[in-house]
């Protein structure tokens, strides 16, 4: 299994939309950085749901039910479905990242969303994706 966090405005689809509708079609990604890594997702795989804009959080998790599967309405790009997992109990900031990662010895150190944070959709380590579960179990 493989882990990867897919970027979203929250006011064009945010986890709780995600949450309502109880799975969607991935889709609308342009960058081919993030296309190839797309290209890479299978069925069974889990998504980080990230909030762009002004919130800038993690927010909650997605089951990808599918393989990356060519966009019907664009064939240079691909998409995947995903279903709600769970929302986190604490989001997990982009600050609180940022403060991690200026330590080289951390997991974050070279995280994408660190080093390209404009990718909407970038692969994560299993120790990255473990340490943003540590953080969301975490009140602040």
């Amino acid at each position: 299994m493989a882990y990867f966090l897919c970027k979203s405005e929250p006011d064009d689809y945010s986890y709780g939309d995600l949450e309502s509708d109880g799975s969607t079609v991935w889709d609308g990604v342009g960058n081919n950085l993030a296309l190839k890594h797309m290209r890479t997702v299978k069925k069974g795989d889990t998504a980080l749901i990230y909030h762009t804009g002004k919130d800038k959080h993690i927010a909650g998790l997605a089951k990808i039910t599918t393989d990356a599967y060519e966009d019907p309405n664009n064939e240079k790009r691909v998409v995947f479905d995903v279903a709600k997992k769970q929302k986190l109990k604490h989001p997990v900031t982009l600050a609180e990242i940022k403060e991690e990662a200026s330590d080289t010895r951390s997991v974050f150190a070279d995280y994408g969303l660190v080093k390209n944070s404009r990718l909407s959709v970038i692969p994560t380590s299993k120790a990255q994706f473990d340490r943003i579960m540590e953080l969301s179990k975490q009140a602040r």
